[in-house]
């Protein structure tokens, strides 16, 4: 009798997912033990084929973590006379609901005034409108300023997870399962990389400690990402619109965004009902964004309503385009909404307040210690700026056009935040979330637990976390910061607490090396810094001496992740390689 042909061989029985960290395309090798903290927290779960067996515990003990970090102060606790970051988001559900929407970019500019997308403004009333029905008093308009109300914080803490678990977390999950399946990465090391993207310590010490909703927009920027990874265009274009009208930093995606979109309508051929649908559904997105607030000032118009009741006699002209003011009947119905949008557009981008405002690590502030920018024309400044940003961010993403790839999509996210976070204009030291957001989720895809990636993506974070120690260091929460960071340290097996995550097999001994001495130079340079600021007190005639340094440090640092990612960025799309030729049917 013959011997079966090859294609009825009897299927072999796979090996239990979860065993595999050097998650690739091929089979990785058997680990028989994990190899850092976190791995071997999760080392019991690795029998488990269901997901809804882990996630909701992985879920259960980050809301946990985040949480303990709210019962710590908040920017501004008792801090006159502008009392910080907490009374600005409180300040926005106040007026929200105490003033028409007419009003909402024009009151009171001098005390918070509102400086975020439309979609802020909504999210600020919905929670101001919930608020009242716990607590009028809350958002009294005048008389709340500087609340300190312990319930109050309870409720504040508690919107920050409530927005979170319904937009950020989720998009992380679905992002993880499906960036991790891009690659053959087994279900158990992707439950490992969601907790550590979950735990990550910058996002919580920001957003749960100091306090923003920074992780709203990044949740959206996560979903629009996803849905770039499953072909679903136009849910992208929607979420990543959503994601620019909570914050306008969702910008430093935007040129990745345009070159992933516009390039998979492209390549490998030209499909143009696809650009139709992804132009028409921006388009309409956009609209229905500021639909509401023309609406209101038309409404509001109508009733006789001032957007600027606190001016008195003749108006300003616009704020931006003074020299159409000549060119528009004031009595007209439009007028009304031309003004709104125009204060909008003013108040989001703040070309006035010059190219940065406080020491933040990146360029221009480092540049600043040897060349005093602030004596150059606003202008020049602004046009530096924008040079030095189009010409950093534009290999990455004509890679990404010319390569419309899926795996490729966190690298270049990273590259193009790194870009505007080191070279664009007004940058603040919480932009920092906004490369380690791309940079973090690296964890989920090829070998991304393996040494090199979880060294640099580690490095990335923890210089993040210390560069925004200055601004931590001022509303006392010093202790939640090396709780955390160093925790996160641990669990990854990073430096200051292991050097497990350097010197891999099957990889140059010159770059092991590099990549160790390095960071460790960095690592020092940190652990010395904090040292120095703790025990050694600032020269009187240069009483910036410690926040200078640190800028100093963190720009370089943050210069050398922009390279590691457009390398990799460069190396993974293979157009560099003599005659290869990567297949974009995956975009398809």
């Amino acid at each position: 009798m013959s011997s079966p042909s090859p294609a009825h061989k009897p299927r072999r029985k796979s090996k239990k997912p979860g065993v595999t960290f050097d998650a690739s395309t091929k089979p990785g090798p058997l680990i028989r033990t994990p190899s850092f903290p976190l791995a071997a927290f999760l080392w019991p779960a690795r029998s488990s084929l269901s997901p809804w067996e882990v996630v909701p515990l992985i879920l259960m003990v980050v809301g946990l973590f985040r949480w303990a970090a709210g019962l710590w102060g908040y920017s501004g606790f008792q801090k006159p006379p502008m009392f910080g970051d907490y009374e600005a988001q409180r300040h926005w559900m106040e007026i929200t609901t105490q003033l028409p929407i007419s009003q909402w970019y024009f009151h009171d500019l001098e005390w918070w005034g509102l400086d975020y997308p439309p979609l802020t403004a909504y999210h600020s009333w919905l929670l101001g409108k919930i608020g009242a029905l716990i607590d009028p008093s809350w958002f009294t308009l005048y008389t709340s300023r500087g609340s300190d109300d312990p319930t109050l914080k309870i409720f504040m803490r508690a919107t920050v997870i409530i927005s979170e678990y319904l937009i950020y977390i989720p998009a992380a999950v679905v992002f993880v399962r499906r960036y991790s399946r891009l690659f053959g990465v087994a279900q158990w090391t992707s439950w490992v990389a969601l907790v550590a993207i979950l735990l990550q310590p910058s996002t919580i010490l920001i957003d749960h400690i100091h306090f923003q909703y920074n992780t709203v927009m990044l949740g959206f920027v996560l979903a629009s990402m996803s849905s770039m990874t499953a072909g679903r265009y136009m849910w992208a274009s929607i979420f990543f619109v959503a994601a620019l009208g909570f914050k306008q930093m969702a910008l430093y995606y935007a040129p990745a965004v345009f070159a992933y979109l516009l390039g998979s309508c492209i390549f490998p051929r030209i499909n143009i009902g696809r650009f139709v649908v992804i132009a028409g559904v921006t388009a309409v997105s956009f609209a229905v964004l500021i639909l509401p607030l023309v609406i209101g000032a038309l409404y509001d118009a109508k009733r006789g309503i001032d957007s600027r009741p606190d001016l008195d006699g003749p108006r300003p002209p616009l704020p931006i385009f003074p020299q159409l003011e000549s060119y528009l009947n004031t009595e007209a119905v439009y007028y009304p909404v031309v003004v709104q949008l125009v204060q909008m557009v003013h108040r989001v981008f703040p070309f006035a307040r010059g190219l940065f405002e406080d020491k933040v690590a990146n360029f221009w502030c480092a540049a600043n210690v040897v060349f005093k920018l602030k004596k150059y024309p606003a202008a020049l400044l602004q046009r530096a700026s924008l040079v030095a940003t189009l010409a950093s961010f534009a290999p990455a993403n004509l890679i990404l056009f010319l390569r419309p790839n899926k795996e490729l999509l966190p690298y270049a996210f990273a590259t193009t935040a790194w870009s505007f976070f080191l070279f664009s204009y007004q940058v603040h030291e919480k932009s920092v979330l906004l490369p380690l957001l791309p940079m973090t989720v690296l964890l989920a895809g090829k070998q991304g637990l393996g040494k090199d990636v979880r060294a640099w993506v580690g490095f990335a974070n923890i210089l993040g976390a210390w560069t925004m120690f200055p601004l931590l260091q001022r509303v006392d929460l010093r202790v939640p910061y090396a709780v955390l960071t160093l925790l996160w340290a641990y669990l990854l097996g990073l430096p200051p607490t292991s050097l497990s995550a350097y010197f891999q097999e099957g990889q140059s001994p010159w770059v092991q090396w590099g990549t160790a001495l390095v960071h460790g130079a960095f690592y020092v340079a940190m652990g010395l810094w904090h040292v120095l600021e703790l025990f050694v007190a600032a020269p009187l005639d240069k009483p910036d001496l410690w926040v200078v340094a640190n800028v100093g440090v963190g720009a370089v640092g943050f210069a050398l992740c922009y390279a590691w990612c457009l390398w990799r960025l460069t190396d993974e799309s293979g157009i560099l390689r003599w005659g290869s030729v990567k297949s974009s049917k995956k975009t398809q």
